[in-house]
């Protein structure tokens, strides 16, 4: 074949020597676009732009600003660095270097543990790299090749990483820029002139390959942008993310604490912290009974047998807590889903009795990692507002589109917006290609009948069936997974489900696992960041704080809390000596919704004069009307 044929997204075709490069390509048909294009998209494949093509293909130009092109941008970003870190540190070895979703890192082992200032000495020797204009090339080693070359120079975390690829792998990439390699399997950008916005940010420690019982190594992490000023809102962003940082409003609010005397990754909630997590589920338990679902518990620990059955041994073990008691070996449940197959087989169920919607606020046990645990947002110990929901095959679409309406009430009562992910079959699965198709097709068909914009998030589903991922965007636009539907034939096959038919026969039903908001404690941490801790008046722990200005007021300040307490407002009294600004200025730190004042003229017309958090004056008012204002703002979600 002498000529190639390349098809464009526009369905425009170009004809090429066959041999010619990606970047050919592109000049062939918009030469305008290569100077943002970082790399290309041949038959689907990501490819360097410097790659050749050798017969009729698909392509695509990749932007900087893409998805795509942003990964590509900073993964280069990571090289340079790791360049950057051992022409200043001689002596450094080098591990692994992704790109991650707003930026890239690189582990690195060093002696002596990197400084704030030996950052600002890297990141300028990054932007001498940069600014050199270099292109990364790429090559072919065979595994013996490449294995000489990284023993040669030290680094043997890649020499590990050679060693454990598969027999049948015999070449691996290497890509060089400046004179620096490094092992990847690609594709870069053309040049390192490309990266020019970018920032290093912090310094942590990692295990080798997540292992604890793996060397401590420091990752340094990094961000990267197509422009300085996405460079700098991101920085901005992150600015006012500390601000908001759950852990430290946890401690300031008074709401929870992690303390390692209980141990890594174990809540311990305050009152307050307490009563935030009560209004979120007994909000979750009406709306669940209002929609047809019916309540259960199952236990903590279930025998080994069990787990095993399910596949969550085999392909879950890692992250689940095992116990024994009296020789029997029992798994301390990671998930829900089990006893609830056993509550639907404990009688002979019929095609009338279905759907069956279970829904348990389930604690559930995880063995994370150290270094992964993150506050309320990765912990080892959490609750679920999980359900299972048992149906024919003919009323899944029903219920899939049952379940994405009450994610949209959801975040609409809480505030958010969000996106919407079809994640599918991943590399370590169980359940036949059949099962797999129609449960993907299900999910697919009802997100297309509820006219849901969705991205395919290829390989991303769970071990026993696809899913749907609702990530909701908080106040900085950074997203959260919470809401999920999975899609499962394979459990209720595995448990032997099934339903008598209006045939008489038995038949297998499908189950669909959920949760609405995910995680109870994750969700909370999402909250308390999106409001900055400044909860509407419907989530507050405490909605009012009644405020005198000395001690003559208090018999009437009591009078006034209990009336608000009979109303069913959470209130609390500050009957101190302090002064009055104090008080005031204690509230809003707590950030309390309401500030009721009462001094001789309010004791004297038996009103009080609410104050707003941020500082408005409502004025004088009877009680009743103020009982009645915050009652209205509770029902309406406020």
């Amino acid at each position: 074949m002498k000529e190639i044929t390349i098809t464009w997204p526009d369905r425009r075709q170009t004809v090429l020597p066959n041999g010619s490069t990606a970047r050919d390509a592109i000049a062939a048909w918009k030469p305008d676009m290569l100077p943002t294009t970082v790399a290309a998209k041949v038959n689907g494949r990501l490819v360097d732009l410097s790659s050749l093509v050798t017969e009729d293909a698909l392509m695509e130009p990749v932007d900087v600003t893409s998805k795509e092109g942003l990964g590509v941008l900073r993964h280069s970003a990571s090289h340079i660095m790791a360049q950057a870190v051992q022409d200043t540190f001689p002596g450094a070895k080098v591990s692994i270097g992704p790109s991650i979703e707003d930026g890239f890192y690189y582990d690195f082992e060093y002696q002596t543990a990197f400084t704030p200032e030996d950052l600002q000495k890297i990141e300028q020797r990054m932007r001498e790299i940069a600014a050199a204009d270099a292109p990364f090339s790429r090559r072919e080693l065979s595994r013996e090749e490449a294995l000489s070359l990284f023993r040669d120079k030290g680094e043997t975390y890649k020499v590990e990483l050679i060693d454990d690829l598969p027999p049948d792998v015999r070449t691996v990439s290497v890509y060089t820029q400046a004179g620096y390699e490094d092992l990847c399997r690609g594709p870069h950008l053309p040049s390192t002139i490309m990266v020019k916005a970018f920032r290093l940010l912090n310094v942590a420690g990692a295990y080798w390959r997540g292992d604890e019982r793996n060397k401590m190594l420091q990752r340094i992490y990094g961000t990267c942008f197509a422009t300085q000023e996405a460079l700098d809102d991101y920085l901005r962003m992150m600015e006012e993310a500390k601000k908001r940082d759950h852990r430290r409003l946890g401690r300031e609010l008074d709401l929870f604490q992690m303390n390692e005397e209980a141990g890594p990754g174990l809540i311990i909630f305050h009152p307050k912290g307490m009563m935030l997590r009560y209004i979120i589920e007994e909000w979750e338990r009406r709306e669940h009974l209002r929609r047809g679902y019916d309540m259960v518990m199952g236990p903590q620990i279930l025998k080994d047998d069990l787990w095993k059955r399910s596949g969550h041994f085999d392909h879950y073990r890692e992250n689940m807590y095992f116990t024994e008691v009296e020789g029997q070996g029992y798994g301390i449940k990671p998930m829900n889903c089990l006893s609830h197959m056993l509550i639907y087989k404990s009688k002979i169920r019929s095609y009338r009795d279905l759907p069956l919607r279970y829904f348990e606020l389930g604690t559930v046990h995880r063995h994370e990692k150290t270094g992964v645990l993150h506050g309320l947002m990765r912990a080892r110990q959490f609750t679920q507002d999980d359900a299972h929901i048992l149906c024919t095959p003919e009323q899944l679409n029903d219920e899939i589109r049952a379940i994405a309406d009450f994610v949209a009430y959801a975040m609409k009562i809480f505030g958010f917006e969000y996106e919407v992910e079809l994640s599918t079959r991943p590399e370590k699965s169980i359940g036949s290609d059949a099962d797999w198709e129609l449960a993907t097709s299900a999910l697919e068909g009802a997100l297309q009948d509820c006219r849901m914009d969705y991205e395919v998030n290829e390989g991303d589903g769970a071990f026993y069936g696809p899913k749907i991922d609702f990530k909701l965007k908080d106040a900085l636009k950074r997203k959260w997974q919470c809401a999920t539907i999975q899609c499962d034939f394979t459990l209720p096959e595995r448990f032997e489900l099934s339903y008598v038919g209006p045939d008489g026969e038995r038949h297998r039903p499908v189950m669909l696992h959920r949760v609405i908001l995910g995680a109870i404690e994750r969700f909370m941490g999402v909250l308390i960041e999106h409001y900055a801790g400044a909860f509407p008046v419907w989530l507050s722990p405490v909605q009012a704080e009644i405020l005198t200005v000395t001690e003559k007021q208090i018999p009437y300040g009591e009078q006034i809390h209990q009336a608000l307490v009979d109303a069913g407002i959470r209130v609390e009294k500050s009957f101190s000596n302090e002064k009055l600004g104090y008080k005031i200025r204690e509230a809003q730190m707590r950030k309390t919704p309401y500030m009721l004042v009462i001094g001789d003229r309010e004791v004297a017309e038996r009103t009080i004069s609410p104050r707003r958090r941020d500082g408005r004056n409502m004025g004088a008012m009877g009680t009743t009307d103020f009982i009645a204002h915050i009652l209205e703002e509770v029902r309406n979600y406020r």
